[in-house]
């Protein structure tokens, strides 16, 4: 039976495929008058539609396994899918906290409030401590993304 990250890198596997095959139908979608294209875009949509379908199945796979699998460790621990969608929301939260230390910077080359006609501007935000609860974040975030690719390698894939 696959385990639960064969499946991860096979699904990876067929977006990259789909990707492919968008380039070559792109490329074979029009030709001077009189030529024929390297592929037939019909043979191309076949091959995707079956990507498509392929990718569906897989994915289906994969989300009931998400749903039915709890994180190694105690057996009352998240599940595989809770987990993803704390490790998405981490990343976003840092992204948020990144994104207001860098604009609460001040350019270390820029005067700032030089003259009196000039603007003073201040931070509002204590800039150390979002740094701090950016590391934090990052550090929850590993621990979580290493015990999810865990479970990844030791659940079986669910196939129903």
């Amino acid at each position: 039976m696959p385990k639960l990250a064969e499946a991860l890198v096979q699904r990876k596997a067929l977006q990259e495929r789909l990707n492919r095959l968008h380039l070559r139908l792109a490329a074979s979608a029009k030709v001077q008058e009189g030529e024929t294209p390297d592929e037939q875009p019909t043979a191309l949509i076949d091959e995707a539609k079956q990507v498509l379908d392929d990718m569906k199945r897989l994915t289906l796979h994969i989300n009931l396994t998400n749903i039915q699998t709890r994180l190694p460790g105690n057996g009352e621990g998240p599940t595989l899918m809770e987990a993803i969608a704390e490790r998405d929301r981490l990343v976003m939260e840092r992204r948020l906290l990144e994104q207001l230390g860098s604009a609460a910077r001040f350019e270390p080359n820029r005067a700032y409030g030089v003259t009196r006609n000039e603007i003073k501007w201040r931070s509002t935000v204590d800039v150390a401590a979002i740094q701090k609860e950016i590391d934090a974040l990052s550090q929850s975030y590993r621990l979580l993304d290493t015990r999810i690719q865990e479970a990844n390698w030791l659940t079986d894939l669910i196939q129903n």
